[in-house]
């Protein structure tokens, strides 16, 4: 696990020295380069391993970059993350990065979970109206999932906030309802 302050210092320098040589997106998608391969799961215990020597890790990593056509300060950054002992939270410190980024950049990211998959249409309809409606920032970074278990409708959570409007969730809503006792019973039953 990924210090969290260490993270964000790491990051943060990263998204400096990009802003400073006007090379914010290329380094982005290089980040997003070396996220793509810590998802295999050889990749990132090559990172952690401490059996590794730091010297291997970076015969490595360097091949992999110059196969992606990284930028030369990506590669000079993954080289000072190695050198200084890093590189065991290398994948902690690029999420950070697309944290930043995302901040920087004025991107919401939104989770979308349907009970099943929706269409391209609708997708885009639903991104323009948080856009139109003010709901969100300029910008959206959408997520899809799809859950059954809602039988209908969606959970839509962005900015901290969670709007559920699936019919799993009033169904419960209703069940819930029909357990109070109303008014008119303890009437009755008075």
């Amino acid at each position: 696990m990924t210090n969290p302050r260490v993270a964000a210092r790491y990051a943060q320098s990263l998204i400096e020295l990009a802003q400073e040589r006007n090379q914010l997106e290329e380094i982005k998608a290089d980040v997003d380069t070396l996220l793509a391969m810590g998802a295999n799961r050889d990749f990132a215990l090559l990172l952690t391993s401490p059996v590794v020597a730091p010297s291997k890790k970076q015969a490595v990593l360097t091949q992999l970059l110059e196969r992606a056509n990284a930028d030369q300060l990506t590669r000079l950054y993954v080289k000072l993350l190695i050198d200084k002992g890093r590189e065991v939270d290398m994948l902690g410190i690029l999420r950070e990065f697309n944290e930043q980024y995302k901040r920087l950049k004025n991107i919401s990211t939104v989770t979308l979970t349907s009970a099943a998959p929706l269409s391209a249409e609708t997708l885009s309809a639903i991104k323009q109206e948080l856009i139109s409606g003010g709901k969100t920032e300029s910008e959206i970074e959408l997520h899809t999932q799809i859950d059954p278990e809602l039988i209908g409708g969606f959970i839509l959570e962005f900015d901290g906030q969670v709007y559920d409007a699936s019919v799993a969730h009033k169904l419960k809503n209703m069940k819930d309802e029909l357990r109070k006792p109303n008014l008119y019973q303890t009437q009755l039953a008075g």
